[in-house]
């Protein structure tokens, strides 16, 4: 059965850092492309950063400079680091694996920006 469970969410003030993570099990996760989107309420998903299976990465423009995806093969994780959060950062973010035709998601994790 393959999982994807995000943490590290929460209420945060603007300029502040959080640190998300993906645990993943039931996949192969060295091969699979990671991803983080996010969802704020009443808006479409959107893709926040990927990172390929080689290490490649690509960032939305609104995070560019200020969030960092990575990954640890060995701990089959992925990680978001968000640098000086701001109030339009707040969303559900979600983690998603994909390979070929296969796509996972996880439940998300919610993070708050505001003073």
């Amino acid at each position: 059965q393959v999982q994807l469970v995000e943490s590290g969410g929460g209420l945060v003030q603007p300029g502040g850092s959080l640190r998300l993570s993906c645990a993943a099990s039931g996949i192969f996760f060295s091969i699979y492309d990671m991803g983080w989107y996010r969802q704020a309420p009443g808006k479409q998903r959107e893709l926040v950063a990927v990172i390929s299976s080689s290490g490649t990465t690509n960032y939305a423009d609104s995070v560019k400079g200020r969030f960092t995806i990575s990954r640890t093969n060995t701990k089959n994780t992925v990680y978001l680091q968000m640098n000086s959060l701001k109030p339009e950062d707040t969303a559900v973010y979600y983690c998603r694996s994909s390979w070929s035709q296969y796509e996972y998601w996880g439940q998300g994790t919610q993070v708050t920006v505001s003073s």
